[in-house]
């Protein structure tokens, strides 16, 4: 049923069919369809009317978190506005769970960059190394909403993280990114590592923006 909505066979601000007519459709008991209704009302995809079948909502002003993952879960190849909407969020959250973090726990920060010197050049590796990071950080924010909306993250971030580091230009950003942090760290330049964080969120957009258009300039 998401699948329809998203392909626009179920258009926004329509009625569904009856639940008779729906477990008819999809060849199952009408408490099955209950359940279903109820799951994507409580996800915002549908307004349930008691008596009357339920409306198809516009899922970009009635949904939550869960449903952005939904959306993403659906597409094999991440479409590439959906990656920099993402960008774009994370330079507001995560300069400020990462300065959660460093304020802190900042022997803790320190210690989740043992192994990156060993890091191998490829964008599964870096976007594994990438979420650790940023999970274990925002794990140490006194802030817990933090981590939940991460959590509700986690399948699509490894996804347009890889999709985001098979350009080897953006792997030694990173890179230079945690050379620059940690060093940082060390010698407890706290506004310093905040200023690098800032920078590096705004020019991983930045990079992602060029890519866009270098492939434009390419397809014409």
């Amino acid at each position: 049923m998401i699948t329809n909505i998203l392909q626009g066979e179920y258009a926004a601000n329509t009625s569904l069919l009856p639940e008779r007519e729906l477990a008819d459709a999809y060849d199952v008991g009408r408490p099955t369809i209950r359940e279903v209704l109820q799951r994507l009302e409580r996800d915002g995809w549908i307004t349930v009317r008691k008596g009357m079948p339920a409306i198809i909502n516009d899922y970009w002003k009635n949904g939550n978190l869960m449903t952005i993952a939904k959306i993403l879960s659906f597409y094999e190849d991440i479409p590439d506005t959906f990656i920099r909407n993402l960008l774009e969020l994370r330079i507001t959250l995560a300069p400020a769970y990462i300065s959660d973090a460093v304020s802190h726990h900042l022997l803790k920060v320190i210690s989740l960059f043992s192994e990156w010197e060993d890091l191998q050049d490829d964008p599964k590796s870096f976007a594994a190394f990438d979420w650790n990071l940023q999970h274990s950080m925002a794990g140490m924010s006194p802030n817990p909403i933090y981590l939940l909306i991460l959590n509700s993250f986690r399948d699509v971030y490894l996804k347009v993280g890889e999709r985001y580091f098979s350009h080897e230009n953006h792997r030694q950003v990173s890179l230079n990114y945690y050379h620059s942090f940690l060093e940082a760290l060390l010698n407890r330049k706290v506004e310093e590592a905040d200023r690098l964080t800032k920078d590096v969120m705004k020019r991983s957009l930045d990079l992602w923006d060029e890519k866009q258009v270098e492939g434009e300039n390419l397809e014409e």
